[in-house]
């Protein structure tokens, strides 16, 4: 795959970059010419220990001695634009060569796990295990794409241009890309975030879901019309449901981002009919396929619904059906039952909508229920949830004077609304974040019953608990098996179907605990989860709240879920995905069908196959836990440094991401003034750190934790866990991405800075502390060397970026030397971040 990569990716980048400089427009042979030069002098620089400082303005005394600052500066404007551009080409020539460079039907694909089942005689196993089983990725509205929706448009074309070598077409979107403006000069609203995702349901996972899925079940003999669980592969949708500390979103917003999904899935559905019935043209089925197009035509274009739910639709299709099989043997059914699994896939719904909420607003919200009420809290928690469950009857939402907990009330409302309309299966959660105890859960879940349960026939939504610091990890079997055993909320499991699903955050849980803690807490919580909710006759669902990268639970997903082993409940598999990593590993039919058909091969073979590479022994349990210990302390010390959060808010671009216009949410939970380490969202966190080429989240701690292991003599034992532990060399492999993705000579001015200089050592040291103790632990003479592919297209990327990181640092240091900020700096800090994210593609 190496050679693939470096003909079909690496030389075609060289090639088609010299098309740049052909582009006819002012100062590009300028830019396009210097820029090599820069970049030279970047990397020669840092070679030579020279700062980012030196390395600019020695290039302007060389190169442009003569010009002013303002055309200095305008060039460097000039180049971040071309590298920006520089970064969409690389981006189109990677995904034109997509199934090239990835085996689509090598281990991991539908294909490899059906051959593999019926080698060793699993394959009734199998398909037991499809009838319960789920993969479910939810796309989030935290944002971290870059591009705006125009700029994604040309990648996709120039992706098609490559795959046919048409240098005409690709040099003439290229010129197009020069001319379109990669930025968003106004901040989207929730509803534009949403239609923007809503791209990627109606022209990537509907044709890629129903794919997958028509494939698996003839492959395995079943039956597609009347196959047990369409669900099988579901895409959530967070757009417009997730308010935790999003005050733009409201209840209208809700309401409205549903109402596009059904109408986006009818128009799918509309434009399949008719290529269907250009078929299906006989008589006794035609008749009825008419009626089905009218209809959805109708309740489409007209607004007059003719079909009230996915059901109803299918009912009229299976009269088709009937017709077609006794007047004509079966002509063309495939096709009709093909359609049919489609309707029962996305129903009326698309998607899979979420409320999520920030516990403290219910707390807040409840606080002023009891004022109404006139009623004091209890001072023992356990007092309050009596209090809580006592409450027989809201008051109305006129008598709440806060508008915010008004509209969290009127939000609650919408979930009704919008089952009615779209089906239960539209928005059937409510995901409590930060939640700390049961009383949390059952202040939404008594909310929710007085709202949309006032007959009592049974509340229909599930109310999610979200785990996320170390310290609520640890808590949450003792919170579970009290609300298990809790005779209001058994009842509602029942009529549940006695499922509770559980959400754990990776992305604030490494902000909190560090790499190592953060992954070791999560796993342990899930073991812990798992055995109480056995213990209690319940099927625990966990939904893993994972960024982009490595930091925040990404990387390599498929190896994580397949080495989780007996003691993980495998009921199904729920993961967020976002901004970069929707576009890069989701964005293409190809790399969609790929990536989707790993996840849920590595929840079969967890399932199917049972072996030491995936069960921790006790003794392989009590190394990792010693290990997450010490990387911990590590890290907490580090968290602790009276320069961690100055040097987050001063030194830093994290104020940068709130100007950048790529989403709506603010950069900060909470509304107070100074900036508090526990307020602030996992995204601008991990996203500084990339921007600063240190990305401490995905390592810190990890090069401590293994030197100490190795003082106590225990570097044997590690090789050995890495060997045989699947867990434990997916770790290890994300954080390799993480530390490949460093590069520390860029912020080595900073060892001179009175302020910061021992707080950029203790990084430093830790850095290359980690990256000689994974190396010994893998025994690998360099980062990486077992995935060449990622490994060489970080290098291009990072190679690629080198000026506008230069750039950065460059004026991050000028403001910090001359103790004064500038308003062209500023932009240049700005501005040189989008490139840097979008070329990492999973660094926030």
């Amino acid at each position: 795959m190496y050679t693939t990569y470096d003909i079909e990716v690496a030389k075609r980048f060289t090639i088609y970059n010299s098309l740049f400089l052909d582009l006819p427009f002012d100062n590009i042979f300028r830019t396009g010419t210097m820029l090599p030069l820069l970049a030279t002098s970047c990397q020669k620089g840092f070679e030579d220990g020279k700062s980012p400082r030196e390395i600019i303005e020695g290039f302007f005394e060389e190169m442009m001695p003569q010009n002013s600052e303002k055309e200095q500066n305008d060039l460097l404007f000039q180049m971040i634009q071309y590298v920006e551009r520089q970064v969409v080409l690389f981006d189109s020539i990677e995904d034109a060569a997509y199934e090239k460079i990835n085996d689509l039907g090598g281990k991991g694909s539908i294909k490899a796990l059906i051959t593999r089942a019926g080698d060793d005689r699993k394959k009734e196993e199998l398909i037991e295990k499809l009838k319960t089983f789920s993969v479910r990725l939810t796309l989030t509205a935290h944002p971290t794409q870059f591009y705006p929706g125009n700029v994604l448009g040309i990648i996709t074309d120039m992706e098609d241009a490559i795959r046919h070598d048409d240098i005409g077409r690709i040099n003439l979107l290229l010129q197009q890309l020069g001319k379109t403006g990669f930025i968003k000069r106004e901040k989207p609203s929730p509803y534009e975030e949403a239609v923007s995702l809503i791209w990627y349901l109606e022209n990537i996972f509907y044709q890629s879901v129903s794919d997958i899925m028509i494939r698996l079940l003839k492959m395995l003999d079943q039956p597609l019309h009347t196959w047990e669980n369409p669900g099988l592969l579901k895409i959530g949708f967070w757009p417009g449901g997730d308010r935790d500390g999003n005050p733009f979103v409201t209840h209208q917003t809700t309401m409205q981002v549903a109402e596009r999904l059904k109408k986006w899935i009818l128009r799918c559905y509309y434009r399949d009919l008719r290529k269907l019935r250009r078929r299906l043209t006989f008589k006794h089925v035609e008749e009825v396929m008419l009626r089905v197009e009218r209809g959805i035509y109708v309740t489409l274009f007209e607004e007059k619904p003719v079909f009230h739910s996915a059901e109803q639709l299918i009912e009229e299709l299976l009269l088709a059906r009937e017709a077609l099989i006794k007047h004509h043997d079966g002509l063309f059914l495939e096709l009709l039952d093909q359609f049919i699994l489609k309707v029962r896939i996305f129903g009326f719904h698309f998607a899979y909508m979420d409320v999520r909420q920030d516990s403290r607003k219910h707390d807040g919200l409840w606080d002023e229920l009891m004022g109404i009420e006139k009623a004091e809290w209890d001072s023992e928690e356990s007092g309050q949830i009596e209090q809580i469950l006592a409450l027989k009857k809201l008051p109305k939402v006129e008598a709440f004077k806060d508008e915010f907990h008004r509209e969290m009330l009127l939000s609650i409302e919408s979930i009704g609304h919008i089952q009615r309309e779209n089906g239960e299966d539209a928005l059937h959660r409510y995901i409590i974040s930060n939640c700390q105890s049961a009383k949390h859960l059952l202040e939404v879940f008594q909310l929710a019953k007085l709202t949309l349960d006032q007959e009592n026939t049974g509340l229909p939504l599930d109310i999610v608990p979200l785990f996320e610091t170390v310290d609520d990890l640890a808590a949450a079997p003792e919170i579970m098996s009290f609300l298990y055993q809790l005779p209001v909320y058994q009842k509602h499991l029942e009529q549940r179907g006695n499922k509770q699903t559980i959400m754990l955050g990776f992305s604030d849980g490494t902000k909190d605990g560090g790499y190592l803690k953060a992954n070791w807490s999560i796993l342990r919580a899930k073991e812990e989860l798992t055995r109480v909710s056995r213990e209690n006759g319940i099927t625990v669902v966990f939904f893993d709240g994972r960024g982009g990268p490595p930091a925040r639970g990404g990387g390599n997903m498929h190896n994580f879920y397949a080495s989780l082993g007996e003691q993980v409940e495998n009921a199904e598999i729920q993961v967020t995905i976002q901004g970069q990593t929707i576009s890069a590993n989701y964005g293409k039919q190809a790399s969609c069908t790929y990536n989707f058909e790993q996840l849920l091969s590595a929840g079969m073979e967890n399932h199917l196959y049972s072996d030491e590479e995936r069960n921790l022994s006790e003794s392989q349990r009590t190394l990792i836990a010693e290990l997450a210990d010490s990387g911990y302390e590590a890290y907490k010390q580090f968290k602790n440094h009276p320069k961690f959060v100055p040097y987050l808010e001063h030194v830093t671009p994290l104020k940068y991401f709130g100007m950048t216009n790529i989403g709506s949410r603010p950069l900060k939970r909470g509304k107070s003034e100074g900036l508090k380490f526990e307020d602030l969202r996992a995204i601008p966190f991990v996203g500084s750190w990339a921007q600063m080429k240190q990305n401490i989240p995905g390592y810190y701690g990890v090069g401590a934790a293994i030197s100490e292991m190795e003082e106590k003599g225990k570097l044997k034992e590690l090789k050995n866990l890495y060997q045989r532990s699947l867990f434990f060399r997916t770790l290890l492999g994300n954080s390799m991405q993480s530390l490949n993705k460093c590069f520390y000579p860029a912020t080595a001015y900073l060892k001179k800075n009175p302020e910061y200089s021992q707080f950029w050592e203790l990084m430093f040291e830790e850095y290359q502390r980690s990256i000689e103790a994974i190396k010994k632990v893998a025994e690998m003479d360099e980062l990486m060397k077992d995935n060449p592919v990622i490994k060489t297209s970080i290098s291009i990327r990072e190679k690629i970026v080198l000026p506008l990181i230069t750039i950065q640092q460059y004026a991050i240091q000028t403001m910090l030397e001359d103790g004064k900020d500038k308003a062209v700096l500023q932009k240049l800090i700005l501005r040189s971040m989008f490139g840097i994210i979008n070329a990492a593609r999973n660094a926030a």
